[in-house]
């Protein structure tokens, strides 16, 4: 005989948290509605998934180390003119590029929106339940360079097959030295038509020999990139200083007019002359 009280543990020892949660309410909806047994386990089964994907969703977004609030709902469109904004919104609401390896490389002077754009793209995938990195190159690139000091270089980059998608942001900000960039080049070359790369640099590729030391490797690294791959540039003023200078006028206070004197001019000054003009003053 079933014994229903043991029901809470065992779906415990099965991990159906959310079962757990909601077998009773979904048993007086089921009552309520005339649903059969098989209704009512499909009904427990839909919780089930509906949490399961939510946490996992979660913890991608927690993972994912992204910028917070770098959203495509926060960026704002009008101040990049050039941009193709269709172009960006199909890379974020469809996945099938990171599927297929593809890369996304976003080239432009610095504080024209690059990292918003490549988070905003990234942290759309996380939402469709694509795993994404985020890292400020440098930062990657003295990692790996740490990795291979300790001889486990090829371990620190299976670990991060884990993400179909990295960003690695700030591109060009590598120093141009050997250990550094041929860890770079041993990134790309691994993740090579087996996973995606979202890229923002304020180089083009013609200045790319200041980034790895000489140029068969830099002719090798960008044709592995560019293979597969979409290529934006973002032209615009500095994103970020007319935004600070939207704010700075939004916050500088309006100059107040001057007091008007109540000091009759002396006998020496004739009226309507040597007199302050009110319009000039300031």
């Amino acid at each position: 005989m079933v014994q229903i009280a043991t029901l809470p543990l065992m779906l415990k020892q099965l991990r159906l948290s959310s079962i757990a949660r909601h077998w009773q309410a979904l048993l007086g909806q089921a009552e309520r509605n005339g649903w059969d047994s098989a209704q009512y386990l499909a009904a427990l089964c839909e919780q089930e998934l509906a949490d399961r994907h939510s946490r996992r969703i979660a913890r991608y977004r927690k993972e994912s180390h992204l910028p917070v609030g770098k959203t495509l709902a926060s960026f704002d469109f009008a101040q990049v003119p050039g941009l193709t904004r269709g172009q960006i919104e199909s890379l974020a609401r469809s996945s099938d590029w990171t599927r297929q390896a593809r890369n996304v490389l976003l080239f432009g002077a610095s504080g024209v929106g690059k990292t918003h754009l490549a988070a905003a793209i990234g942290h759309a995938l996380t939402e469709q339940g694509v795993r994404v990195r985020y890292f400020a190159t440098t930062a990657l690139v003295q990692h790996l360079q740490l990795a291979r000091q300790q001889l486990r270089l090829e371990d620190a980059l299976h670990k991060l097959d884990k993400f179909p998608v990295l960003l690695l942001d700030d591109f060009g900000y590598v120093k141009k030295n050997e250990q550094e960039t041929q860890v770079l080049f041993e990134l790309i070359a691994h993740r090579y038509e087996t996973a995606s790369l979202i890229i923002t640099s304020n180089q083009p590729f013609a200045e790319w020999d200041r980034i790895f030391p000489d140029q068969m490797m830099t002719v090798a690294a960008v044709d592995r990139l560019v293979h597969h791959a979409t290529i934006i540039e973002v032209s615009s003023d500095s994103y970020r200083r007319k935004e600070a200078l939207g704010q700075l006028v939004a916050e500088t206070p309006a100059t107040p007019a001057p007091a008007a004197t109540t000091t009759p001019p002396s006998s020496s000054t004739r009226s309507g002359e040597d007199r302050p003009d009110p319009a000039s003053s300031g």
